[in-house]
């Protein structure tokens, strides 16, 4: 996609504004996208083909990029050639629509004990 969003010498063709129709946040609700919230296409949510056809083209480029399979928001600002702040809105957007569903990973914090971990590794050995 860099070709299409960029031109070496002109800069960028299409300015981060532009895509987000001068909006800095995403949803109406002030939703905030983590860079390590998981992203999937939501299967129950309104995306038929009637609905996407109204997306925008960056937003239907990361319902693209989701459907292969759930990434998080800073793999698809990467994939989209995207700045994160623009991926957050468009997702925002997104999650408004029904389109896609978000969630976050375990917290390190919630993460099981590495000493049990060693323990469990350990009596597996033994088996």
């Amino acid at each position: 996609m860099n070709g299409q969003w960029y031109d070496a010498e002109a800069g960028p063709l299409v300015r981060p504004y532009a895509m987000t129709g001068g909006r800095t946040k995403p949803g109406p609700h002030g939703v905030r996208f983590d860079l390590i919230a998981l992203v999937a296409v939501d299967p129950q949510g309104g995306a038929d083909e009637a609905a996407e056809s109204l997306l925008g083209p960056e937003h239907r480029a990361l319902l693209g990029l989701c459907r292969s399979e759930t990434q998080s928001v800073a793999e698809l600002a990467a994939d989209a050639d995207l700045p994160v702040g623009v991926v957050r809105v468009l997702l925002g957007d997104l999650l408004e629509g029904g389109h896609v569903k978000v969630s976050r990973p375990v917290p390190p914090a919630q993460l099981p004990d590495e000493r049990i971990l060693r323990e469990v590794i350990e009596g597996l050995r033994a088996l």
